[in-house]
């Protein structure tokens, strides 16, 4: 069990196979993240790495029309603008069923990014994406782009 006591959550994480141990089983069933996704989880990531910075106290909290527009930016161009929303709140739905935004009570166009990220997108995984991120953007619409 790793607990993070400054950050206020915790989480279990398998144990490292010895030699001459037989694997212990898994306890949760890993499970691919599709590109919207792990968009979405990184650009979570950053800016919660930027609201820390800026010695901000208290929660990260994220309007919808917000989290859309920085989806906006990375989703296959479309003129439906519609569909584009739709797909971007069905990201935030399964980032939502993941446990990593909350929808604060009362008000259904807001969302608490909650500090568990953290353990799931480290400073490596952000530096690693950011890079195929900037070689992503250096190709042309349409050449190699992943989508869902």
């Amino acid at each position: 069990m790793i607990i993070d006591y400054t950050e206020g959550y915790a989480y279990l994480q398998t144990r490292p196979e010895s030699d001459g141990e037989e694997p212990l089983p898994r306890l949760v069933n890993r499970r691919t993240l599709g590109y919207n996704l792990s968009l979405l989880l990184v650009l979570l990531r950053k800016r919660l790495v930027e609201f820390e910075t800026a010695g901000a106290e208290g929660k990260l909290v994220l309007s919808r029309d917000q989290i859309v527009e920085m989806l906006r930016l990375f989703l296959t161009e479309s003129t439906n603008e519609a569909r584009v929303v739709d797909q971007a709140d069905t990201t935030i739905r399964r980032a939502a069923d993941l446990g990593f935004l909350r929808q604060l009570r009362g008000r259904s166009d807001q969302w608490e990014v909650r500090r568990i990220l953290k353990a799931y997108v480290d400073a490596q995984t952000l530096s690693d994406f950011a890079g195929k991120l900037a070689e992503y953007a250096g190709t042309a619409p349409g050449e190699g782009r992943p989508d869902e």
